[in-house]
């Protein structure tokens, strides 16, 4: 007798959530079915059962982080333009123990998104997304006078590479970025281009 479908369901929520488990202890090197398995407390048998092989895996879970990524707690921005673009930067980097955890795993991702052609497109997508929320927030800027007109992707492109710059050193060295820190330089940052808006301003 096949199971029904909410236990074909449920059970597929319990090896998700033991993709997550071992992930979020070992990170995408310690990734494998027999991990898996070890955390589910079953065979390898049954994790071969919902993935094929280990790039279905590490395929899955990069879903999973990406979910998690999008649904875990973020500051609203208390205003748009350059308000909204200074929040998507604090929202990326690792400024609580869960955003720390977060970014060290997609961090850890990045090695085997560059050596496989499905997970490099699927990455590259993600990066666009980020980018053109980034970019919405520049042009908001922009037109009410925050930041300096220009190519709003590019500068949307170098306020990403900003970030996850401060993201990675962090990473390595928290003791010496803190969160407090982190959002120093970040302002410091933003500082700077609304400098370049200023100098670009008529005088009267």
């Amino acid at each position: 007798m096949s199971p029904a479908p909410t236990d074909h369901d449920s059970r597929r929520q319990d090896v998700s959530e033991a993709v997550w488990q071992v992930l979020a202890e070992h990170g995408f090197g310690g990734l494998t079915m027999r991990a898996v398995a070890a955390a589910l407390g079953s065979s390898t048998g049954l994790v071969t059962h919902y993935f094929a092989g280990k790039r279905e895996l590490i395929a899955h879970a990069l879903d999973i982080l990406e979910t998690r990524t999008a649904a875990r707690p973020r500051q609203a921005a208390p205003a748009p333009g350059l308000a909204a673009l200074r929040t998507q930067m604090l929202n990326i980097l690792p400024l609580t123990p869960e955003g720390a955890a977060m970014n060290r795993i997609w961090v850890g991702s990045w090695d085997l998104a560059l050596s496989d052609p499905d997970l490099f497109a699927a990455q590259t997508l993600r990066y666009e997304r980020i980018r053109a929320g980034l970019r919405a927030a520049v042009e908001e800027a922009q037109r009410r006078g925050e930041l300096p007109d220009g190519d709003a992707s590019r500068l949307a492109t170098t306020v990403l590479a900003f970030t996850h710059g401060l993201v990675v050193q962090a990473l390595f060295d928290p003791r010496l970025l803190p969160a407090k820190t982190q959002k120093r330089l970040v302002d410091d940052f933003l500082a700077g281009l609304t400098a370049r808006s200023d100098r670009s301003r008529p005088a009267r």
